[in-house]
């Protein structure tokens, strides 16, 4: 007898494989007409990474994903569980020695922690954040796949790029797919957009601030990095008709206890700064004392509390000794069936994967095919080393270098990455399809968890290393499997 999830885990499949059905039904030279579209469109429509400077547009993948009702549910209480969890870190960072431990911070930094943390805070404290993570839809044991492996609580990229790139896939592709299969019903996932914009409404209504005025605060002039922020900014005024205005931090003016910028009150911020970047600047000259006075007002999304943004949270989540201090039992068996087990790089004992506490460092040298080593605290893949990607002796080398390293380094059981396989052009001009890793971030509210797909030939999955794009859609199985007449596959 199957299981309800392993039903659902079919379920999954049998939608996937009517999706790709239709889809290899296609003509190889629409396939090719139909890629070609989209890489136009996401040009027209401003789907780029910049690159000193230079727009590179993101590439989407034409063959979309699917998921079922019943499993988006699950991601969204599992992922809203995991990032209530995570908002209770500034209160257990003051009250607990361990997990200031796993979560230390510089002193510069837990100054604006301590100054910016109060009353206001703890009964409204706004994150918006995603929490980057492999599922495999497909799978009778999809719900076991579900494996989150770190937080992202601020400044999350594609806010813009992901209902685009949905859009685009249900404007160019889902018509024709349709037309090969007319039982297939598919929808989008929640609007990340709009779970933001229903986030800064009801922060603004629980503050007592008028929806007026919302300002983007990102690195407005740098020349590398996502180029959305303004995209969004328009798409909320004409959606909304909130003035929505996009800054400098350096942009912005203290008057009293209120921020302005460009003659205009600023009644709310959301961020794509970190506390650490408004200390760089300040060293350099920047007068950054209104940011600050937007997070102590409570003013700011996320809160202060994504400075604790690090990929040790997922310690103070999978350590018996401190999650058992400070979180239920509910909470703490999904951190155990859904995080990956992750330590901070140094000299102790500690809980293993296996639940027995042993050395850390030696389990570590002793296990590299089954481990991964990330700095602590960058992002956009930068630095990560997979353990059987590299020899014993290099991989002592990186354990060493993370040891010795003041910045800090974790280590992380190596995740199994879903791989699925999506159409390509070779170099002789034809459709082909390839292997692709596919990790997904979940960023969830009350209101629904948007999902951002991700797919890369490389293991270290992410827009930043060149990865590209794919859609998730939301599909009830229907009828029975069947390949449309004189199907031809791509080759």
């Amino acid at each position: 007898m199957l299981t309800l999830a392993e039903e659902v885990g079919l379920g999954g499949y049998y939608l996937a494989s009517r999706v790709r059905q239709a889809f290899l039904s296609l003509p190889e030279e629409e396939v090719a007409a139909l890629m070609e579209r989209m890489r136009e469109e996401s040009a027209r429509r401003h789907m780029v990474y910049l690159r000193e400077g230079q727009q590179d547009v993101i590439g989407v993948f034409p063959l979309p994903l699917t998921a079922l009702p019943d499993q988006m549910s699950y991601l969204h209480f599992v992922s809203q569980t995991v990032q209530n969890a995570l908002k209770r870190l500034p209160e257990l960072y003051f009250q607990d020695f361990a997990v200031r431990e796993v979560l230390r911070l510089p002193p510069e930094e837990e100054e604006w922690l301590w100054q910016c943390w109060g009353p206001s805070q703890r009964d409204n404290n706004p994150v918006f954040g995603r929490l980057d993570a492999v599922i495999d839809f497909t799978s009778p044991m999809w719900k076991n796949s579900l494996r989150f492996m770190e937080p992202n609580m601020s400044g999350i990229g594609g806010l813009y790029l992901v209902p685009t790139a949905e859009r685009l896939v249900q404007e160019v592709v889902l018509p024709r797919l349709k037309e090969q299969d007319r039982d297939l019903q598919l929808e989008l996932a929640p609007d990340i957009r709009e779970l933001l914009m229903q986030a800064i409404r009801d922060h603004l209504e629980a503050i007592g601030r008028p929806a007026r005025n919302v300002c983007f605060v990102e690195a407005k002039y740098a020349g590398s990095g996502i180029d959305e922020q303004e995209d969004l900014a328009r798409y909320f005024h004409d959606q909304y008709g909130m003035k929505v205005m996009h800054a400098d931090p350096g942009e912005l003016e203290l008057q009293g206890s209120e921020v302005y910028y460009a003659g205009d009150v600023v009644d709310l911020v959301y961020r794509d700064y970190t506390v650490t970047d408004l200390l760089s600047q300040a060293k350099g000259g920047k007068n950054v004392q209104a940011m600050r006075e937007l997070f102590k007002q409570n003013r700011m999304i996320s809160s202060i509390t994504a400075e604790l943004d690090q990929k040790s949270c997922w310690e103070v989540l999978t350590d018996p000794k401190i999650s058992e201090e400070h979180y239920s039992a509910d909470e703490r068996q999904i951190f155990r069936r859904h995080i990956l087990w992750t330590r901070i790089v140094s000299e102790r004992k500690t809980t293993l994967p296996d639940g027995k506490e042993g050395d850390l460092l030696p389990y570590c040298r002793r296990e590299r095919e089954t481990l991964v080593l990330k700095p602590n605290r960058a992002c956009g893949g930068e630095g990560v080393l997979i353990g059987p990607a590299l020899s014993e002796i290099e991989w002592d080398a990186a354990l060493d270098k993370a040891l010795a390293d003041p910045n800090r380094w974790v280590v992380q059981q190596l995740a199994s990455i879903p791989v699925s396989e999506f159409p390509v052009v070779g170099p002789d001009g034809h459709i082909h399809s390839e292997p692709f890793h596919v990790v997904m971030g979940f960023a969830p509210s009350q209101y629904g968890v948007a999902v951002l797909g991700r797919a890369s030939q490389k293991q270290v999955v992410n827009v930043a290393q060149r990865g590209g794009m794919c859609v998730v859609f939301v599909g009830r199985p229907t009828g029975r499997l069947h390949g449309p007449a004189n199907v031809t596959p791509a080759k």
